[in-house]
C-alpha cells in the first residue's frame, strides 16, 4: 500500500513540475493560433505589446519557417517593418502559421490582427475581410514535367490540375475550366510533391512560385508564365477595422518614400527571380502606377 501512495505522489509531483514548465514557455512567434481572439484596435495592441500577424510557413521565398526555427520571406519582412514602426521593435511581432485555406477564417476568429500570407485581392475575399493598399502584383502561371509539357490553356482540358485549397488558382479553374479535374491540397509543399509524384499533370498557382520552384527543380518548366488578369498581394484585416487599414495604408505610403518594398525584394525575392522582375512584381508605396 506504501508503495502504490509513492507512486502516485510521485506522478501527482510530476504533472505539477511539467505543468509548471508549460506556463513559463512564452515566444515571440507562434506556430498555431491559439483560441483567444485578439483585439485589434490600435490601442489594444500596443497595451497587449504584440502584433499579431498570420504568415506562411511552407511558401518560400515569400512566408518560411527556416532550418533555425525562425520566419523568414518577403511577406515576413515587411512584416517585421510593421511591427517596429507601430510599438517601436521588430521582436513585437507574434508570427501565427497558416495555410492559404485558414486565411480568411484566421481573421474572423480574431485569432490574428493581420494576414500577410501572400494573399491576393478578390472580391470574393473582400466580402469577408477588408485588404490595405497592395505591396505587390502577379498573376497565374502553369508548371509542369518537361516530357509533357503544357505550353497553352487549352491543353488543360484532359488534364489533372493539382492547386491548393482557397486559392485563387482554385477559384480561377473552378469558373472558368469546371470540366478539369481538380487535385486539391492544403499545403503548398504538398501540390509540388504531388507533380513529382504524378498524382497530377500540371501546378496552377501564383507564377512567382511556380517560377521560382521550376528553376530549382530540373526536369520541370513553366510553360504558361501569365495566366488570368493581373492580381494584387496586400495585407487583410478583419471586415470593418478601418483603423488598422487606414493605418496599414498609411504605412505603406510612408514605406514609399524610402522604397522599402524593393528594399525588400532585394532581400528576400532577388536571388529567386532576378532583377529583371523586380518592377513587374513591386508596388511601392500602396499604388500601382
Amino acid at each position: 500500500m506504501k508503495s502504490i501512495k509513492k507512486i502516485v505522489a510521485a506522478l501527482l509531483l510530476s504533472t505539477v513540475v511539467v505543468g509548471g514548465f508549460a506556463g513559463c514557455g512564452n515566444s515571440a512567434q507562434s506556430n498555431k493560433g491559439d483560441n483567444k481572439s485578439a483585439s485589434s484596435s490600435i490601442e489594444d495592441i500596443k497595451k497587449r505589446g504584440t502584433i499579431k500577424i498570420g504568415v506562411f510557413s511552407d511558401k518560400a521565398p515569400f512566408g518560411y519557417v527556416d532550418s533555425e526555427g525562425k520566419n523568414q520571406g518577403f511577406d515576413v519582412y515587411i512584416a517585421k517593418r510593421f511591427a517596429k514602426d507601430l510599438l517601436g521593435d521588430e521582436s513585437k511581432v507574434e508570427f501565427v502559421l497558416v495555410d492559404a485555406a485558414s486565411r480568411v477564417s484566421y481573421l474572423e476568429s480574431k485569432k490574428v490582427d493581420i494576414i500577410m500570407a501572400n494573399f491576393t485581392v478578390t472580391d470574393e475575399r473582400k466580402e469577408k475581410v477588408d485588404f490595405a493598399n497592395p505591396y505587390m502584383k502577379v498573376s497565374l502561371g502553369i508548371v509542369s514535367p518537361d516530357s509533357a509539357k503544357i505550353t497553352s490553356e487549352d491543353q488543360l482540358k484532359g488534364k489533372k490540375v493539382i492547386v491548393a485549397k482557397g486559392t485563387t488558382a482554385e477559384t480561377y479553374m473552378t469558373k472558368s475550366h469546371p470540366d478539369v479535374e481538380l487535385v486539391k491540397y492544403e499545403q503548398y509543399s504538398e501540390i509540388f510533391q504531388a507533380l513529382k509524384d504524378k498524382r497530377g499533370d500540371a501546378i496552377l498557382s501564383d507564377n512567382t512560385e511556380v517560377i521560382a520552384w521550376a528553376k530549382d527543380n530540373a526536369g520541370f518548366s513553366v510553360g504558361v508564365p501569365s495566366l488570368g488578369s493581373q492580381d494584387t498581394i496586400a495585407p487583410a484585416v478583419t471586415k470593418g477595422n478601418t483603423e488598422l487599414k487606414d493605418w496599414i495604408n498609411s504605412e505603406l505610403e510612408s514605406l514609399g518614400k524610402e522604397n522599402f518594398v524593393h528594399k525588400a525584394y532585394d532581400e528576400t525575392l532577388k536571388s529567386v527571380y532576378g532583377a529583371e522582375f523586380e518592377d513587374s512584381l513591386v508596388v511601392e508605396g500602396g499604388k500601382i502606377k
